[in-house]
């Protein structure tokens, strides 16, 4: 059998955002023919990190099957990858027509239809496979089955696989070449904070999209109350506030009256070096740098989803942390990327019927057993 490393797999990506689950695939040794994005920012973004690419910069639904040719110049897809919205869609031709999350991920499948690659990768939120989502995802194997796809499902924990953040992610994989769908396997032992931030510098010795001077906190009042939490605390419970606030700089909260008398998510979070980040959002006011008085960088959030130093994000700040919030994490997508080179490796015969077919209720129900191997093994 040959090795992975002679594979390479053209793919398309659609809803790609910035890029992060194309960077990951190019670099597990795939290509990228085209992103599809409708953001602008985030599409010269992904135009900016991946020059050998097409972008499609609109709405998914104004993109003919001639066009989607033509950008790709006919040629070979092998996989088609992204994160279609799936909450919306419940049973196969119907669900809420007026769901607009409805029609997103038809056009997902529309687009595998137009391709009929090998591959399916589809990312999502982890409530995906949660029993109340299970008509969801019952439809969406049975969908793919139409076509003659194997599908399984994992969710996955980015800190796993060299990323320093604990992010989980339903993926979705399927073949229409393999009786088995293959999984990565969890590495330890994981990557710190303090590690992703020891390196932020790219070839050049340049540190892009790191403007330290927006990560300042303007609040007077708020940087002095930044200043008495130890890294890696925050104030979630009234005890925190006692702990680490003198009585001038409390808060002015009426703990008793807050729902289960703590706050959703803690302030003043600062993140810890010994350990992986916490999942990151989508704004730069989630997390504070572990020892500055400051919040993060784009460049440090960047570092955390594992993005290499030298990509580059476009668009105002608001925008580079909503990329930067809503990318898979590319060394969990290199990961996947990995397995798809395998399940290449190990191909039916052309004329091969799959074996292993299975989908619809019985399969989904079956799922949540064995979907969930975040879970801690071994110590990390």
């Amino acid at each position: 059998m040959k090795n992975r490393t002679n594979v390479s797999l053209n793919f398309i990506d659609v809803f790609a955002g910035a890029g992060g689950l194309s960077c990951g695939l190019e670099q597990a040794g795939h290509r990228c023919l085209l992103g599809i994005e409708q953001d602008k920012f985030a599409a010269q973004t992904f135009l900016k990190n991946h020059p050998q690419a097409k972008v499609f910069c609109g709405n998914i639904y104004d993109l003919s099957a001639a066009q989607l040719k033509t950008l790709i110049a006919s040629q070979k897809v092998n996989a088609i990858v992204g994160g279609p919205p799936c909450q919306g869609f419940s049973t196969v031709g119907c669900g809420n027509p007026q769901d607009k999350r409805n029609s997103l991920f038809m056009e997902f499948f529309r687009i595998v239809k137009i391709c009929n690659p090998e591959f399916i990768v589809i990312e999502n939120v982890t409530g995906i496979v949660a029993k109340k989502n299970e008509q969801t995802l019952s439809a969406i194997f049975k969908l793919f089955a139409s076509l003659g796809y194997n599908l399984d499902v994992q969710v996955l924990s980015a800190h796993h696989f060299g990323v320093a953040e604990k992010r989980r992610r339903t993926i979705i994989l399927g073949s229409k070449i393999n009786d088995m769908i293959i999984f990565p396997t969890p590495i330890f032992p994981p990557v710190t904070v303090g590690e992703a931030f020891s390196d932020l510098m790219d070839q050049t010795g340049s540190i892009h999209n790191h403007d330290l001077q927006m990560a300042k906190i303007k609040c007077p009042l708020e940087a002095k109350r930044l200043k008495r939490i130890p890294e890696g605390k925050g104030i979630r419970y009234e005890q925190d506030e006692k702990k680490y606030l003198p009585t001038s700089l409390r808060l002015g909260i009426d703990w008793k009256n807050l729902k289960e008398n703590r706050f959703r998510q803690t302030k003043y979070y600062r993140l810890d070096r010994s350990l992986p980040s916490p999942t990151i959002m989508t704004n730069r006011y989630s997390y504070y740098h572990p020892i500055e008085p400051r919040y993060l960088t784009q460049r440090e959030a960047a570092r955390l989803q594992s993005f290499p130093n030298d990509f580059i994000f476009c668009g105002p700040l608001s925008s580079q942390w909503r990329q930067i919030g809503n990318a898979v994490p590319p060394l969990l997508a290199k990961s996947v990327g990995h397995c798809l080179c395998d399940m290449y490796l190990k191909k039916k015969s052309p004329n091969g019927k799959l074996k292993n077919n299975l989908h619809g209720t019985h399969k989904v129900k079956t799922i949540r057993k064995s979907a969930f191997i975040y879970r801690e093994t071994q110590p990390s």
